[in-house]
């Protein structure tokens, strides 16, 4: 079997899973540490499927809580969106009384064929296997994102559940958020992650963790049907394998340089995605739809990027660093020598106190950093004036997927587990902020 890929995403994966840690379930009513911090955090509610007795109401065993990946708000219509990526559904709950409201499945027959708009591929990807009909299959949701105000979720598909290999093109789903219900559903690259929309709604980024390359999407109408693709970004080289029938491929290692975090400039003038494997920041010029380079100089590992304001913020997931730099000072270093990958420095580091920085979330006034830490199963923050950390607390293992309520107060948790262990958990905590 010979497969391209970069050998740092090994090491960085054979890193994480000898990392051997006790399985945490912390109980309702937990409050984070120090008690005289400026920010505190209590848990308050919990749905998971792992304690079919829990001792509290607020506890609430849901047997639909399979592997829950992310979360999301949804200022418009006042729900919360989990995906839950082993149970092939997105769960649906009221934002602040955590309600269960509904369910949407990601399973499709025959009779939905309409949800496809006659598509099955994009950008000529092949298919490693012979069906009558790919459309029909299960997807496994990963990450999410809003358009349109809020009118339409997007969900991306870690794979077709007849791809065991995620090889083959996936999938992307569209939800209208008024009705719940899946409007279309349009093919991507092999194994999609992030997903982001652009601040003026006219473009779609999904970033394939799987080959090293980020789709396009045009949205600026209003109807559903003429959403299309426009342009395939790749960083490097497209990943390409070539294997036997029945050989079984670790995509958690075999992924190139594993893009993952994804998000557009407030100017929409920029997209930038991370580097996983290999590291750095790769950056795109929306304006023109080219490929500037990557930029490096960071910690390695890049999980998530945020920006808040006039600062960009990164999670180095091996490293367990967060990061910040003025969002400006990247873009011109990457201006300054476009089309060539270049080193940026100036980066302000605050050390979570474990390894697995995974999502990161950043209040409103860009005043406070909320941290996923998965092998630690914690929650950081950090003070992004000083970058130092603030406070911690304990979580079910192991979190992985984080969303903040539009008015700062609510912070939601997924824990999704690892090698069977931990997981299956969805956490609400309340936050208190002492100088406010």
């Amino acid at each position: 079997m010979k497969i391209n890929f970069i050998i740092l995403s090994f090491v960085v994966v054979h890193f994480a899973l000898s990392q051997e840690l006790d399985v945490v379930h912390v109980p309702i009513g937990i409050n984070s540490e120090p008690a005289n911090a400026p920010v505190k955090l209590e848990l308050i509610h919990r749905k998971q499927m792992y304690n079919t007795r829990p001792d509290s109401a607020a506890d609430v065993y849901d047997g639909r809580v399979h592997s829950p990946k992310s979360a999301i708000f949804n200022a418009l219509s006042h729900k919360l969106y989990i995906n839950a990526l082993e149970g092939y559904v997105t769960l649906v709950y009221n934002d602040s009384t955590f309600k269960f409201i509904n369910r949407i499945d990601h399973k499709f027959q025959a009779d939905d064929s309409s949800l496809f708009n006659n598509e099955s591929t994009v950008f000529d990807y092949k298919y490693a296997y012979r069906k009558d009909s790919f459309n029909i299959f299960s997807g496994k949701p990963v990450e999410s994102c809003l358009s349109h105000n809020g009118k339409y979720l997007w969900v991306t598909y870690y794979r077709r559940s007849y791809d065991a290999n995620a090889i083959s093109p996936s999938a992307v789903a569209i939800i209208d958020t008024e009705t719940d219900k899946i409007v279309r559903v349009m093919p991507s690259g092999p194994l999609p992650k992030m997903i982001a929309a652009s601040p003026d709604n006219k473009y779609i980024a999904v970033t394939h963790w799987g080959d090293n390359t980020i789709g396009i999407i045009d949205i600026q109408s209003d109807t559903v049907s003429q959403f299309r693709y426009i342009k395939q970004f790749i960083v490097g080289y497209k990943q390409t394998f070539d294997f036997e029938p029945g050989e079984k491929i670790d995509r958690d290692n075999d992924c190139g340089y594993c893009l993952r975090g994804t998000v557009f400039t407030p100017d929409n003038k920029y997209l930038l995605v991370s580097r996983m494997g290999g590291g750095g920041i790769a950056i795109f010029d929306m304006v023109n739809l080219k490929y500037l380079g990557t930029v490096f100089g960071m910690k390695s590992n890049l999980r998530h990027i945020v920006i808040n304001n006039d600062d960009i913020y990164i999670s180095s997931n091996l490293t367990g660093f967060v990061q910040k730099a003025k969002l400006q000072d990247v873009i011109e270093n990457k201006l300054k020598n476009p089309g060539k990958d270049t080193q940026f420095t100036d980066w302000q580091s605050c050390y979570t106190g474990g390894v697995g920085a995974r999502t990161i979330c950043v209040s409103s006034d860009g005043r406070y950093i909320f941290v996923a830490v998965n092998n630690d199963s914690k929650i950081a923050v950090i003070d992004s004036q000083t970058m130092r950390l603030i406070s911690n607390i304990s979580c079910d293992s192991y979190p992985v997927g984080m969303a903040l309520s539009h008015n700062d107060r609510t912070l939601v948790v997924t824990s999704q587990g690892k090698r069977g262990q931990g997981g299956h958990s969805v956490m609400m905590f309340n936050i208190e902020y002492v100088d406010k």
